[in-house]
């Protein structure tokens, strides 16, 4: 790149990584420019002309979504459904390895006010990513065929939506995070599978809950 373009990148690196402290140390989603511009020490037209709004920061600032996918392409062979759980885990490994900002951004999500931060989670990559892992496992045969798999995967988006608020209001600690989730996920696909799968599913439903089961007997003697 040219000089230029090393300072534009340089100045755009500084912004997202502002926006990311900001929410971290604040607990708040609702940042204004102003006080981005100030911390990443530019002009308040800086953060306007390199991103444009507030929303395509916000979409700058979840670029761990590209890490995400490539570790999620490194994993090994696996069937479709276990895909399915290995992404989700792989979700809740990015949430607890970063909870302040990660608790705050789910708290915007659920805050009557929170549009922009919804906008900037729900985009169209991430459904078709999504999409994509549930149709693999119906092509595999794991779906019973009258089951579509959109409505499936909105019955998946409502179990995860429900778990991370269950976080987000301290409900449920980190240590369940991964296994309410995983024991939600089983439940809902395993009333989506053909017989062959069935007995699969209700066996991981049934070790995420001995995995609950651990958490309770560990926070109990603690």
């Amino acid at each position: 790149m040219s000089r230029r373009e090393d300072a534009k990148a340089e100045r755009r690196e500084r912004i997202v990584t502002a926006a990311r402290d900001l929410i971290r140390e604040t607990g708040d989603t609702g940042l204004s420019m102003r006080a981005i511009a100030a911390r990443a020490n530019v002009s308040l037209s800086t953060p306007y002309n390199l991103f444009g709004s507030k929303r395509a920061i916000l979409v700058a600032v979840l670029g761990d979504i590209r890490e995400f996918h490539d570790r999620f392409e490194r994993l090994g062979v696996a069937s479709a459904v276990e895909k399915i759980f290995q992404a989700v885990s792989m979700s809740v490994d990015f949430y607890v390895d970063d909870p302040d900002f990660y608790r705050t951004l789910w708290a915007g999500v659920f805050d009557m006010g929170g549009k922009e931060v919804r906008s900037a989670l729900s985009r169209p990559e991430r459904d078709a990513f999504w999409l994509a892992l549930v149709n693999a496992a119906a092509r595999e045969g794991a779906l019973l065929p009258q089951i579509e798999t959109a409505a499936l995967l909105r019955a998946l988006d409502l179990t995860f939506g429900a778990v991370m608020h269950g976080w987000v209001l301290g409900t449920l600690s980190a240590e369940e995070l991964a296994p309410t989730m995983g024991f939600g996920y089983a439940l809902t696909l395993g009333g989506a599978a053909t017989h062959a799968w069935r007995e699969r599913l209700a066996d991981k439903a049934l070790d995420y809950q001995e995995q609950l089961a651990t958490v309770t007997r560990r926070s109990a003697a603690a």
